[in-house]
Parts: structure tokens; C-alpha cells; sequence
């Protein structure tokens, strides 16, 4: 890893001074008193001196007199690359090692030096594996890199997805694991008189902070499929304040363990917003999580029914529940009412909200969505929170054309609004006619 560090602040103009150097990154000492905002290396995603050989040819050819010390080599040099690639390293676990080892150093240097009176940013990027046992957490170089941070005397205090890929490509490609944004880590350099906490303390303050944490993404509109991501950031917040964590037997908690703890916090901080919803939506939620759109014993959904305080035939009555022949099924969204109208729905819920919100957009686009919007008012808001729980279900499932609809709502949500209010004002200014039935 090398760093690339610019100077010349204050007003920029076309005859603005700026220095560039090159170093090692953990070996460097240009970043002394400065702000740092930082890209460095993502674990094994990207193998830069590799790629780089294409343009080292050529350039070698023909600026070798004028840089010989920098163009000696035939190829690019790649012994030093901060970059996990098990060939290189005698395989995945030296390869982790090195990375680990690597970043540290470079890590250390930033926190020694940057300027105590900004946060250091780190922008990272990194595509979930859909084996990893902690949802959010994507591959080993996450949580590597993670510990690295932490390691080098950091404490994260704040992380939060920037918009980096494709606007389509989750769709498009069929993803519903793709992040559609890279996270900028937040940190300050953690105070020597931290103090050490036991596991039980660090997740009785997840549960108390993170569930308000959580409320604030969400009215920050961040899309479902960042969500886990960005919270991290309060998760870490709690778990870097301290030195250390220790379990039961004494031993320092790790940060894949914490990650863990602190996605199994947001999980249950999501259920817990399910007794913000009616009956029927919070029995549809518990049939879907188990069923989705697919047919189950009516038996079964009776039971449930029961335990939620609904029923069966209520539903289907009001048009979310098919039955045939013992068997009873939510239906899709494509076998909604076209027409329906929320303002003459005897038995509005937030289930019922979202899938006609997701058929509307997705047959007729943001302006048809922000047609029911206007006509549901602040209910709306109901069914966006749904969604986020919506989507934590279906990734957990691995149904990746629900998990995709939902994610869709949501990031469409700021255009859909938008239009509605266009629309509401668009009615408002439309003045009487300047004529009564007497003047006919």
C-alpha cells in the first residue's frame, strides 16, 4: 500500500499550488497534522499490480531515461502490495496475515499523525458472500480490515454508504446482494483511558442505542440493501469505545464476533417494529417469512391467525389471501386490484400499502406510485418501514426478486414523495370555474 498525499488548501484557482509525493503508507510521514481521507486497498478485490502491468509496458518504453529509478523493474513490482492474494503468500491464511500485519502499520502511522482536530475518512468497498454467516459483514477482508483499523488505535465512531456503483446494476444484474454504495468509515484515535468492558455490557448497550440508531437511517431514507452496512457504524461506535471486550472465559471478544452481535441487535431491532403494524400485516409478515408467496396448509394459517389476533377469512374478504382446497397463499402483487383506491379501503394495512405501492412502480413507474402516496398521506410512511423488514426476510431467504422489490421502493422513495407533493400542489392551484350552474 502506498499513500498519495496532495498539499495546497484554501481557495482553489488554476495557478493553486499542489505537491504530490508517493511513499509506503506504513512507513510515511507526509500525514503528519494533516486531514486524511483515505481509499486504501480492499483485501483481495482488486489486484492493482496486476492490472497495472498493461500500462507499465508501455510507459516503461518510453519514460525509462526520464524516471529510471522508478521504471527499473521489467514489471511492476508486487511483493509489497497490500493485497490478500493467497498465491502470493503461501495461501489464504498467510495472505489474511500479511493484509492484517499491513494495514495495521499503515493504519498506525495515520492515526499517530493525522491532525487530532478531524476525523480520519476511510472509504471502503466489498460485495457480501453469500456463505458468510454474518449478514452484512461480507467476506473475511471486511472484518480483517476492521481489525486492522481498530488495531492501529482507532475507534469508529460513524460509517455510512456513498452512492459508488451503477444505478441499475442491482436490478439489472439480478443482485440482491450487490451493494449499490461503498461505506466511509468514520474515526478518531481511541483514548488511552478506555476502559474494558465484559461481552454482557457491550450488548446491553447495543440494545439500548442501536434500535434509535436504526430510526435514523431509516428516516435518512438509506436504501435496504445498505442498511446492515451503515449500521455498522453505531455498532462499531460501541464496541471501539472500550479497549476491550472480554467473554465469559476472559478472552477478547473478536471483531467478526462483535459484527455478529451487533447484526443480530439490528435483526432484533427490526422485529421489534412489527408491533407497529396491524394485525393483518404482522400475521402476513410471520406467513411470509416462512411460506413467501407460495401456497401452505390453511390449518397452519388458521393458528397463526389466532396468535395475531386476525383471521383467514377477514383477509381474504379484504383481498391479500387466496384459498383452494385446504391450501391458502398471500397473493403477489401482480394479482392486485389495478384500481384499487386507499381512501375507500374499509381495511387499510401496511401489507396491503406496500405491495400496491410495489405494483404501481413497477407497472407503471415513480408517477403512478406517487398517485397512491398523495391518496395515502403520512399512512405512506408506514409502508416504507415495512419494507426494511421486508427485506431483511427475503435476503435471509435468499428471494432475490422480492428482496429487489422492496430495496426499489425504498430508493425510489425520495422521487415518489417528491411527485406526490407536485401533484397535491398542482390540485391546489387549480381555482373554480368563474361560473355557476344559475349563470348556465
Amino acid at each position: 500500500m502506498s499513500v498519495l498525499a496532495r498539499e495546497g488548501f484554501g481557495k482553489a484557482t488554476a495557478t493553486t499550488p499542489v505537491n504530490g509525493y508517493a511513499a509506503d503508507a506504513s512507513q510515511q510521514t507526509i500525514s503528519t497534522d494533516k486531514l486524511v481521507s483515505t481509499d486504501p486497498p480492499y483485501y483481495d478485490n482488486v489486484p492493482y499490480a496486476d492490472l497495472s502491468d498493461f500500462f507499465y509496458v508501455w510507459l516503461r518504453r518510453s519514460l525509462k531515461v526520464v524516471f529510471p529509478d522508478l521504471l527499473a523493474t521489467i514489471a511492476v513490482p508486487k511483493a509489497e502490495e497490500l493485497a490478500a492474494f493467497a498465491s502470493r503468500h503461501g495461501g489464504k491464511t498467510g495472505a489474511e496475515e500479511f493484509f492484517l500485519n499491513g494495514m495495521t502499520q499503515a493504519m498506525h502511522r495515520l492515526a499517530e499523525q493525522s491532525h487530532p482536530a478531524f476525523p480520519v475518512t476511510i472509504y471502503y468497498a466489498f460485495k457480501q458472500a453469500e456463505d458468510d454467516g454474518v449478514a452484512g459483514t461480507a467476506s473475511t477482508g471486511w472484518d480483517t480490515f476492521l481489525d486492522a483499523v481498530i488495531r492501529a488505535g482507532f475507534a469508529v465512531t460513524g460509517t455510512w454508504p456513498i452512492r459508488t456503483e451503477m444505478k441499475g446494476r442491482v436490478r439489472d444484474r439480478g443482485e440482491s446482494n450487490a451493494l449499490a454504495s461503498s461505506i466511509i468509515l468514520v474515526c478518531r484515535k481511541r483514548g488511552t483511558d478506555a476502559p474494558t468492558a465484559a461481552r454482557r455490557e457491550f450488548v446491553t448497550a447495543l440494545k439500548a442505542e442501536l434500535p434509535a440508531a436504526l430510526a435514523h437511517l431509516q428516516r435518512g431514507n438509506i436504501a435496504p440493501v445498505d442498511l446492515a452496512q451503515a449500521a455498522i457504524g453505531p455498532g462499531m461506535a460501541v464496541y471501539t469505545r472500550y479497549a476491550r471486550v472480554l467473554d465469559a472465559q476472559g478472552k477478547p471478544l473478536s471483531v467478526r464476533e462483535a459484527l455478529a452481535l451487533i447484526n443480530q441487535t439490528l435483526d432484533e431491532a427490526l422485529a421489534e417494529q412489527e408491533g407497529d403494524f396491524d394485525a393483518d400485516s404482522r400475521w402476513a409478515l410471520a406467513w411470509f417469512e416462512h411460506t413467501g408467496f407460495a401456497e401452505g396448509e390453511y390449518g397452519v394459517a388458521e393458528t397463526l391467525s389466532t396468535a395475531k389476533n386476525t383471521s383467514v377469512a377477514g383477509m381474504m374478504r379484504e383481498g391479500i389471501l387466496a384459498s383452494k382446497g385446504g391450501r391458502v397463499r398471500l397473493l403477489d402483487p401482480d394479482e392486485l386490484q389495478a384500481d384499487w383506491d386507499p381512501n375507500t379501503d374499509p381495511r387499510l394495512t401496511a401489507w396491503k400499502m406496500v405491495h400496491h405501492l410495489v405494483r404501481a412502480l413497477e407497472k407503471g413507474g415513480e408517477g403512478a406510485a406517487a398517485l397512491l402516496v398523495a391518496k395515502l398521506g403520512g399512512k405512506a410512511e408506514t409502508a416504507r418501514e415495512l419494507c426494511y423488514r421486508l427485506y431483511t426476510l427475503c435476503e435471509r431467504k435468499k428471494r432475490a426478486a422480492e428482496a429487489l422489490s422492496y430495496n426499489a421502493l425504498v430508493q425510489s422513495w425520495p422521487e415518489i414523495t417528491r411527485l406526490a407533493r407536485e401533484g397535491a400542489r398542482r390540485t391546489e392551484r387549480v381555482e373554480p370555474l368563474p361560473f355557476s350552474d344559475e349563470d348556465e
